[in-house]
């Protein structure tokens, strides 16, 4: 089967942010708006489609990130997006880390009430980390108290970055109807009878047509409660274009001499300059009342890179140590990284991976360059968060899942057996240390990322930090989920790192969980401990 979608016409992403600024809500938007699904899910009904896990839909939160893929039509043009809705709690840090090591672009979700809270920090670094482009989206305009500039002052001050208003936004809380755009000029107002599927378009200047606005009693109160008139847009406008031109040398010198600048000069420069990270666009909706949506998807394919724009993955081959390159190309030899490991009541295992150069086929082998094993895909899945979609083959720059992989752990190499390369050798050279009792446990030991776990101050020992418990219990829950076994619960006993390392799991006993064992602060424990659960027939 020949590549559906060009190299170019690929985006992968990611949606981060701190947890209830509508990531979860954003991507369902995005799924109904793209036709992947045929009714918005809530994450407040437990009805979300990326929110599969029991736990998450119990909790109302993202645990798990949770891939799928959409197509967008833009400029009659088909385009590719593979999406990654990662979670936004601190415990589960670690989920947004390796799947930022595999995504080209993100998008950052601020609430426009609260601007830059701590997680948005941290999730911010992360991406400067591994230098992913981005662009922000401020959700929730239609909150009490929301505040554009607020958000756009919290981001240049709190993350040192330079935020660019490529829209703002038509009124707001409940006077907030849709978004004026400053490079093209119109605004774009959308009917709340189609859940947000349509929305009308018209030139700015009839903002400020007497007429026209006394036409439209929604406009008059967007406007209204917004402050906006024919000088504020201007002085706004004028900034934009001004940003958008001294980060550009290219652009700089026709805006020096005051010629005019077309819209696609100005789309071509602002994708130059995010791809630099100099700039961060930033756009404006409700993604729970279905506004903002369709502009955010635009912003996506104008501006985020596709794995022709990222560089070429660096690496050494294990044979004899020197240094290769892999292009995005589907000609390149296979090259590929598993970030995420799955159970799957159905198929067992499933390991996401990235692809970053040639093609795999089902029922193909591959090397393990890590630890020089030799793997079988058995089977190749396209992931619609817990649905399963089966292909063929995958090309490079595509993310998948692969079923059949025995003993490949978050963060291993796969590339072909002709061609092997490792493109972090520092992390996969590494002997493994499992004297830590949750690598005597294979499920937990290949899904959590070993970085999870930072050494202790013995040599050999590593210890869990106090933010990890939550992970470690809601883990434990789902692998007793997957296997379809109930855990007979001991009483808990709680001790510090230092003293649990050495020592083996406890026995399960027949007896039942006391009642109070669950009433504990785990946030402020050192270690957890669960017994190792058994059959009940």
């Amino acid at each position: 089967m020949a590549r559906v979608f060009k190299l170019e016409d690929t985006r992968n992403i990611g949606i981060m942010a701190h947890i209830d600024a509508g990531k979860t809500t954003s991507t369902e938007r995005i799924l109904f708006y793209t036709g992947v699904t045929y009714k918005i899910g809530s994450v407040d009904e437990g009805t979300a489609t990326m929110d599969w896990m029991e736990q998450e839909r119990e909790r109302g939160i993202t645990i798990t990130s949770a891939a799928t893929t959409a197509s967008w039509d833009r400029f009659n043009k088909k385009y590719r997006v593979n999406i990654i809705d990662t979670p936004g709690h601190v415990d589960f840090t670690v989920e947004v880390e390796r799947s930022l090591r595999v995504l080209d672009g993100a998008v950052c979700v601020f609430d426009s009430v609260a601007g830059v809270q701590p997680q948005s920090e941290t999730v911010w670094r992360q991406a400067d980390k591994y230098r992913v482009p981005r662009i922000c989206f401020v959700n929730k305009m239609d909150r009490m108290g929301a505040d554009f500039d607020h958000v756009i002052r919290t981001i240049r001050q709190r993350l040192g970055a330079h935020p660019v208003p490529l829209q703002f936004p038509l009124g707001r809380e409940d006077n907030f109807i849709g978004i004026i755009d400053f490079l093209e000029e119109k605004v774009i107002v959308w009917l709340e009878e189609t859940l947000g599927a349509k929305f009308e378009t018209f030139p700015v200047e009839k903002l400020w047509d007497k007429a026209f606005v006394d036409s439209r009693p929604d406009v008059a109160g967007a406007l209204k409660g917004s402050a906006i008139d024919k000088k504020f847009y201007d002085d706004h406008r004028k900034k934009v274009i001004e940003y958008i031109a001294e980060h550009d040398d290219e652009v700089i010198d026709k805006y020096l001499n005051e010629v005019p600048l077309t819209v696609e000069e100005m789309r071509k420069s602002i994708r130059k300059s995010t791809l630099a990270l100099k700039i961060v666009p930033v756009l404006a909706g409700s993604a729970f009342k279905n506004k903002g949506i369709q502009p955010l998807l635009d912003a996506v394919v104008d501006y985020l890179p596709s794995p022709v724009d990222v560089p070429p993955v660096e690496g050494v081959n294990p044979e004899n140590d020197e240094s290769e390159l892999r292009l995005a190309r589907d000609d390149q030899p296979f090259a590929a990284l598993a970030f995420k490991i799955m159970s799957d009541p159905f198929v067992g295992h499933v390991t996401y991976i990235r692809v970053y150069s040639g093609v795999l086929k089902s029922g193909s082998y591959v090397l393990n360059s890590g630890k020089g094993t030799r793997e079988r895909i058995s089977r190749l899945l396209q992931m619609h968060a817990n649905k399963r979609e089966e292909i063929d083959e995958i090309y490079a720059g595509d993310i998948c899942a692969c079923v059949g992989l025995k003993s490949v752990n978050t963060g291993d190499t796969l590339c072909d057996e002709s061609k092997p390369i490792i493109p972090w050798p520092s992390s996969q050279r590494r002997k493994p240390t499992r004297t830590n009792w949750v690598w005597r446990c294979s499920g937990w030991r290949r899904k959590i990322p070993r970085s999870a776990f930072p050494p202790n101050r013995t040599p050999g020992r590593r210890s869990s930090p106090a933010w990890a418990n939550c992970t470690l219990k809601l883990s434990w829950t789902a692998c007793c989920a997957n296997i379809t076994c109930r855990p007979m619960w001991d009483a808990p006993r709680w001790r510090t790192a230092k003293r649990f390392a050495r020592r083996p799991p406890r026995k399960a006993s027949t007896s039942s969980r006391p009642a109070d064992a669950g009433n504990t602060d785990i946030a402020k424990l050192s270690c957890i401990r669960y017994p190792t659960p058994t059959m009940r027939t």
